[in-house]
C-alpha cells in the first residue's frame, strides 16, 4: 500500500523517526480539501510515542477536510541546512501517513492538549496552564492521527559523515 522509498541507505530507523517527531516544533498536515486539490496547512502538534495530536477551531477548512476523508500526511522537517555551492540543503525529515479523526472523550481531549501545552510551553506555570486551557476549552477542537506508516529520511551527506 506505501511506497518504498528508493534511496533506502538515507532511510532514518524508527527510534530516529520517533526522536524527529519528539523535538520537532513545526511541521505541515496535508489533507484531501476541496475540489480535489490537496490542502497542505502549518500545524503545531505533540507526538506522544504512539499517536499526534493536534488543536484548532471547531470549524473550518480542516475539519471540513479530515470529515470528508479522514486519510492524511503529516511532515516534519527536522533539519534544512542550505548548501548553496553544491545546490541542496542537508536535511532530515519523517513523514506519516494516517488516520485523523475529532477526539470526543472529554478526558482523553484534555490530556492531549496538556502534552500539547507542555511541549510548547514548557516553563510556564502549572497554574497558568490550566488557566488558559480552560479559558479556551470551549471552542477547542483535539485532532489525533492514528499512525499508519512512517518513513524518514535524511541526505545522503549525513549518511557518508556516519560511515
Amino acid at each position: 500500500m506505501f511506497r518504498e522509498m528508493r534511496r533506502k541507505k538515507q532511510a532514518l530507523s524508527p527510534q530516529e523517526n520517533a526522536d524527529i517527531l519528539h523535538r520537532g516544533t513545526s511541521s505541515v498536515l496535508a489533507l484531501s480539501g476541496d475540489d480535489h486539490y490537496p490542502y497542505a496547512v502549518p500545524i503545531s502538534y505533540v507526538y506522544d510515542g504512539e499517536k499526534i495530536y493536534f488543536h484548532c477551531a471547531k470549524s473550518g477548512h480542516k475539519l471540513d477536510a479530515i470529515q470528508r476523508n479522514a486519510s492524511a500526511s503529516f511532515c516534519v522537517i527536522h533539519q534544512d541546512v542550505i548548501v548553496p555551492e553544491e545546490f541542496t540543503t542537508y536535511f532530515r525529515s519523517v513523514i506519516v501517513f494516517g488516520q485523523i479523526h475529532i477526539m470526543t472523550d472529554e478526558l482523553k481531549k484534555r490530556k492531549a492538549i496538556e502534552k500539547l501545552a507542555i511541549k510548547y510551553a514548557p516553563n510556564e506555570p502549572a497554574a497558568h496552564l490550566e488557566n488558559t486551557i480552560n479559558r479556551e476549552w470551549q471552542s477547542l477542537c483535539m485532532l489525533e492521527m492514528t499512525i499508519d506508516y512512517m518513513t524518514g529520511k535524511e541526505a545522503i551527506e549525513f549518511v557518508r559523515n556516519r560511515t
